[in-house]
């Protein structure tokens, strides 16, 4: 029962002995992994040995050549029921064959190893990235996250172009017999190009960068969105609201709409707090209190001038309005409530009355 074949695997035959043996190799690989991870981990480290940066990348793969000798013992796992079981038979049998793509045990293997290797390379890049950046201090974080997102591309389209030589798949025919394909797709898919192409634009131009916080204006009347950029990818842009939302929107937006960088530029910037008074209230005494507020807030810059001064003669008030500088911080929204709050204690105080909206409605007598 246990010899009896299930299905093929290549050129030979599997049964339910196999897929157990298969899976003691498989569950030994992954013990025997991890036992040689941890035990070169703790031998360098009681040697003093730092295991960060490159060591750490270099004990990564000595870890996981472990799997090269799975692969060895999982493909003689299958001589238990076949005959002349060797690597050469299994990576030449063809799992698809026709006139346009022949594809077989090598060259999938193949392509796993061009992506693995890329993968390598990409984390020696990383190590080399960040190494170099600590050394510059014209450059954060942001700019080290530029480089590495950059050299991913690039790194991953060669081994795409790797994985179709390996194919034997001529890119230059790919590209002219699927012409007109290709121009529907690009009718088709304009605006994800116009995201990608803001993409690099964002990562080449760096004005908007990871950790800044953006005044977003939205088309139509809603209110514009502060955010704070999390993470710039080649299509869309994550950001973080006050609200602690996370959202994931277009790099078209950041590139083609009006948005302001709080986090470039002058660290202060001016704000106004808007208030209206009754008819008759005493002005200069509003003016002091107005001030006194704002300047009682600690995030308000002591050495610029608080200003206040009447906007308009309202249809219900006088319009005032104090005028003072501050951080341009994610709680400015906070900043500006408390003041709010010790205006109106200070109203309060000094009976200084905030109208209300009111109308007088005439009765016309007919007769």
């Amino acid at each position: 029962m246990l010899s009896h074949t299930l299905f093929k695997f290549g050129p030979y035959d599997v049964c339910l002995w196999n897929l157990i043996i298969l899976t003691v190799i498989i569950t030994v690989s992954i013990a025997a992994r991890r036992l040689i991870h941890k035990s070169l981990k703790r031998m360098l480290l009681r040697q003093n040995i730092s295991v960060e940066g490159r060591r750490t990348t270099l004990l990564r793969l000595l870890s996981q050549s472990i799997y090269i000798f799975t692969a060895y013992g999982f493909v003689y796992s299958f001589s238990f029921n076949n005959q002349d079981v060797s690597f050469e038979k299994i990576l030449e049998h063809n799992l698809i064959q026709s006139k346009y793509i022949t594809v077989s045990f090598s060259h999938i293997i193949g392509i796993i190893i061009v992506f693995f290797l890329a993968r390598v390379l990409l984390n020696f890049v990383k190590l080399y990235i960040s190494r170099n950046l600590k050394t510059r201090k014209d450059l954060d974080a942001s700019a080290q996250f530029v480089y590495i997102q950059i050299a991913k591309y690039i790194i991953y389209i060669f081994a795409f172009v790797i994985c179709l030589q390996i194919l034997n798949i001529k890119l230059t025919v790919l590209l002219t017999g699927s012409a007109a394909l290709l121009v529907g797709i690009g009718l088709g898919l304009q605006d994800v190009f116009k995201d990608v192409f803001s993409g690099f634009v964002l990562l080449f131009e760096g004005n908007v960068r990871i950790g800044d916080i953006l005044e977003i204006y939205n088309t139509g009347d809603k209110e514009p969105v502060v955010a704070k950029i999390i993470k710039i990818n080649v299509r869309t842009t994550q950001i973080e609201t006050r609200n602690g939302n996370v959202l994931i929107i277009p790099n078209n937006k950041l590139t083609q709409e009006y948005v302001e960088n709080w986090s470039h530029g002058s660290p202060l910037s001016r704000f106004i707090i808007e208030v209206s008074v009754a008819y008759g209230s005493n002005t200069e005494l509003v003016k002091d209190l107005m001030k006194t507020a704002a300047l009682g807030h600690p995030k308000v810059h002591k050495n610029y001038e608080v200003i206040v001064r009447m906007k308009n003669f309202g249809d219900n008030g006088l319009e005032m309005e104090v005028l003072f500088w501050a951080e341009q911080n994610w709680d400015v929204n906070t900043f500006k409530s408390d003041i709010r709050f010790e205006i109106d204690r200070l109203f309060r105080e000094h009976k200084v009355t905030i109208p209300f909206p009111q109308r007088d409605v005439r009765m016309k007598s007919e007769g």
